[in-house]
């Protein structure tokens, strides 16, 4: 998901039925079906269990062994970096995954269908709140498959056929063509309920509410009621499991050459499209569990580093951190030593600059 599925929630819409929940019956089904096993692992971790060690003490210790009694890595450096993510999720605030006020996409109450469906188009989310005005004074969010099914619903058309035992429903393709797409969002019952959430909520906390109010979307109001940003499940999850992406995200130029040992590259970018544009990049065994150049730098020093920060994990390359967040790596500079300016010739595997 692209962190481009941004709503909020917390607040009672202004239309819509009371007992509307943030998704449909069969939506839910599948948000259960893919998402529920892990999230309910993960919030599990962070309630008390009887015995005398906890669940953390456990984990902890096994992190710290390098080896099982057979000799062999008791975790991938994935597996490694990941499990220290869930140990350390309980000190993550919502202000660290939070999406800031300035890059939400919202529209306003009076927006007309037509304008909300250009609003999804070009901004590329399923979600998108409402407000009143401006983002101080939410009513809700909208979700792309209800505003679809409102279309579709009004498409149909019930017949009954000459001889037919039943009615039939056709979709009147005419009518598609005479529907008021000036009518705003208010006049619709399209505005879902949302959840509001303050900056210092655990991430950990948050998410175990996500999952009993069954809403992936939170508002982060600030100390004077204010709106702070946002935060999805996605954004908890990708503080675990790294960059999540879908087939709508957008595609940039993975590798972009500089000068002679100098490039800028997308760490999203696959380390074999990596290896084929700069000469002499090798990922070796760092690359065997992963695809991308973000997996690798995030398995090879178990955490995401911060923008600045100096990477030394791929022979005669130095990785300079250009953009990052607290989720992941965004944009690194790769630099031959052979014939780049290195900031640090030492070995070091990490080191800010």
């Amino acid at each position: 998901m692209n962190d481009k599925d941004i709503a909020v929630a917390g607040h009672e819409p202004s239309s819509g039925s009371p007992d509307q929940k943030e998704d449909g019956p069969s939506s839910q089904a599948e948000t259960t079906s893919l998402r529920r096993p892990l999230i309910d692992h993960i919030v599990s971790f962070f309630r008390p269990r009887n015995g005398t060690s906890s669940l953390r003490e456990d984990l902890t210790d096994a992190l710290a062994e390098t080896e099982d009694e057979t000799g062999d890595a008791a975790f991938t450096p994935l597996e490694r970096a990941m499990l220290n993510n869930v140990l350390s999720l309980r000190d993550v605030r919502v202000e660290d995954v939070m999406v800031p006020r300035a890059d939400i996409d919202g529209v306003d109450i009076t927006t007309s269908l037509g304008d909300l469906l250009r609003a999804f188009q070009e901004s590329g989310h399923s979600r998108m709140p409402v407000y009143s005005e401006s983002l101080d004074d939410p009513r809700g969010m909208v979700h792309i498959r209800d505003v679809l099914n409102h279309i579709t619903r009004a498409a149909l058309a019930t017949t009954v056929e000459p001889g037919a035992p039943t009615p039939s429903k056709t979709v009147e393709a005419s009518y598609l063509g005479n529907l008021d797409l000036t009518r705003t969002i208010g006049e619709f019952d399209l505005i879902r309920s949302v959840l509001f959430v303050p900056p210092s909520m655990q991430a950990s906390e948050l998410m175990a509410r996500m999952q009993a109010s069954h809403t992936q979307m939170a508002l982060v109001i600030d100390e004077y009621g204010g709106t702070d940003g946002l935060v999805s499940l996605e954004d908890i999850v990708e503080m675990i499991v790294g960059d999540i992406e879908d087939e709508h995200d957008d595609e940039e130029d993975a590798v972009q050459r500089l000068e002679d040992g100098i490039y800028i590259v997308n760490a999203r970018a696959d380390l074999e499209d990596v290896a084929r544009a700069i000469p002499g990049f090798e990922a070796g065994e760092l690359g065997e569990d992963v695809d991308t150049l973000s997996g690798l730098i995030f398995g090879a020093i178990g955490r995401v580093p911060v923008r600045g920060e100096v990477i030394h994990v791929i022979p005669e390359f130095e990785i300079q951190v250009l953009e990052a967040d607290p989720r992941r790596v965004r944009k690194v500079r790769l630099v031959h030593q052979a014939n780049g300016q290195i900031l640090s010739g030492e070995p070091a595997i990490a080191r800010s600059a």
